[in-house]
């Protein structure tokens, strides 16, 4: 390989459960004509339907874990942020200056932004994209939201005693399943075009109005509640905490809606903050009996009182209440493929002829850039580790 030209490096995930891996086969091309060579950890992307072959015969090197590290840049699906327990193994590898970007939950793992500073690492939170038509290629929280709305429905779908569409045979006549999706955002809306598919009849709520011509685009009804939650979008288009009165008022009118429907998917969450609590126990207790709730925001403590993550709770009164915190990584061939594009597009605009070129004033740097020169320089990220730091 040439060593004037930038070295990236992909090392396999060693999250728990991650079967994703962060660049595939197919962006290998584009990035060397950039001036990138490419080095992955032998095996990373096997559990996604990648196998080592494939990497080598569209131009990357394979190597270990150590010689992954050795790259001027390394991009990870999950940087050690969001997997703080196996992610300590890596931070030892790092070095001043190196690159390091992936998604690392920095508003909720504030710590490993500090660990990569302490290593003066160039750290880019790829989950901080700003929502502007410019970075639109680059959101790795949209493509995996997208995952995650299609991958919840067909979850439902599995542990519904029912079948989705409208039948008619001569045994006479099956109803709809009636499903409601809590969010409007990108999960939100898969699901509801998921669950519109698969032949359901379909409702949607969000608190921000102006979801409201989406959710109908898509075929769907929009719940509208008699609140008011006045602006409910922050300035990145991401929603905001709403006051604790509003969410009270919100569970109760949720009561009513939940009683006559046979699936919830919840997809409501607010970037570094707990999920709001939107189903309480009662209104599960209100549901019908086989009546299923796939809680996406089990992660962050998830919309529904009774949501463990990553297990199963049965209701007394037979409602099921599943609570998944990976769903992309059910689906990793797709859930690769999309994320490499983001991540790919995003190195194409720091590395230029074959160098970095990263500009502290361009927008889509600003956003990402949390670490650089030994300190944290994302105010946001600072906040949350001053408030974790005092707990």
């Amino acid at each position: 390989m040439d060593t004037d030209r930038i070295l990236v490096g992909v090392p396999r995930e060693t999250f728990p459960g991650e079967a994703r891996v962060a660049l595939v086969p197919a962006v290998m091309l584009q990035l060397s004509k950039a001036g990138m060579d490419v080095i992955v950890e032998a095996g990373a992307g096997a559990a996604a339907g990648f196998p080592d072959e494939t990497y080598a015969a569209h131009g990357a090197r394979i190597g270990s874990r150590e010689d992954v590290f050795e790259a001027d840049i390394v991009i990870q699906v999950r940087t050690c942020g969001m997997n703080p327990e196996k992610g300590r193994d890596d931070i030892q590898r790092f070095r001043p200056d190196q690159v390091i970007a992936g998604m690392a939950d920095p508003l909720v793992c504030p710590v490993g932004v500090q660990q990569a500073a302490d290593h003066k690492v160039i750290g880019f939170a790829l989950d901080f994209m700003p929502r502007i038509t410019r970075a639109q290629s680059m959101d790795v929280l949209s493509s995996q939201s997208t995952v995650i709305g299609y991958k919840a429905v067909l979850l439902a779908a599995d542990r519904l005693p029912k079948m989705f569409p409208m039948l008619t045979t001569a045994a006479g006549t099956v109803p709809p399943v009636q499903v409601f999706v809590i969010g409007a955002g990108v999960a939100g809306l898969q699901a509801i075009a998921t669950a519109r598919r698969l032949g359901a009849v379909v409702q949607g709520y969000d608190v921000r109005p102006a979801a409201q011509e989406d959710i109908e685009s898509l075929g769907a009804r929009c719940v509208l509640l008699p609140l008011a939650p006045g602006d409910a979008e922050d300035q990145s288009g991401y929603a905001k905490e709403l006051g604790e009165a509003f969410y009270l008022r919100q569970q109760e009118l949720m009561v009513q809606v939940l009683a006559g429907v046979d699936v919830v998917i919840s997809t409501a969450v607010i970037p570094g903050k707990k999920a709001p609590l939107l189903i309480t126990a009662e209104a599960v207790a209100g549901m019908q009996p086989g009546s299923v709730i796939v809680d996406c925001a089990a992660e962050r403590g998830g919309n529904c009182e009774l949501t463990r993550a990553n297990h199963r709770v049965v209701t007394e009164n037979g409602v099921m209440v599943l609570g998944p915190t990976n769903l992309p990584s059910q689906v990793p061939y797709e859930a690769s493929v999309m994320y490499a594009k983001n991540a790919a597009s995003f190195l194409l605009h720091i590395v230029h002829d074959g160098a970095l070129a990263i500009d502290p004033e361009d927008e889509i740097v600003k956003g990402t850039l949390v670490t650089r020169d030994g300190e944290i320089i994302n105010k946001r990220v600072l906040e949350s580790l001053a408030e974790v730091q005092h707990e």
